[in-house]
């Protein structure tokens, strides 16, 4: 038991030494075998859904190059780019802070795709699968967001 004790002391001491102490001590220990955020499902699924995004849109009428069309790629392009930029800084609080950004992206898609589906520009079951693919990637950042605010409570009391 006391082992165990000096053991969590210890683990919880490095959490609190620094910043980028406790950055370099979690990535060790969670994400030793996640180098960059290439390989981060999520991101992977965000750069698929980015993919599906820009080939659909091509078919939007012209005049919603600079409104809808370009409204709905620059979101969801910034779901990938904010799992990418947070994954590099210092702290899991930036990470959190860039993966919320990235939630919140996605929602934006999500109203987007209702708009492009009311003026039918798409179709009920483009709607349907983009949709759910927008909530998966949500799911994801939280289940991410929840992994990094509940791994330290430990030992951040």
């Amino acid at each position: 038991m006391r082992k165990n004790l000096a053991t969590l002391f210890v683990f919880c001491f490095y959490f609190r030494l620094a910043d980028w102490q406790t950055e370099l001590v979690w990535r060790t220990k969670h994400l030793s075998t996640i180098k960059s955020f290439e390989d981060l499902t999520v991101w992977q699924d965000a750069r698929e859904f980015t993919k599906k995004i820009y080939t659909l849109t091509k078919k939007f009428p012209k005049e919603e190059l600079y409104g809808l069309t370009s409204q709905i790629r620059r979101a969801t392009v910034s779901i990938m780019a904010n799992i990418a930029e947070g994954f590099d800084r210092r702290s899991d609080k930036e990470l959190t802070n860039f993966l919320s950004i990235a939630r919140a992206s996605s929602s934006e898609v999500q109203n987007d795709l209702y708009i492009a589906m009311d003026l039918k520009y798409i179709s009920q079951t483009e709607f349907n699968q983009l949709y759910q693919e927008t909530k998966k990637i949500a799911k994801q950042i939280n289940g991410l967001m929840n992994y990094l605010k509940n791994d330290n409570k430990k030992c951040i009391k």
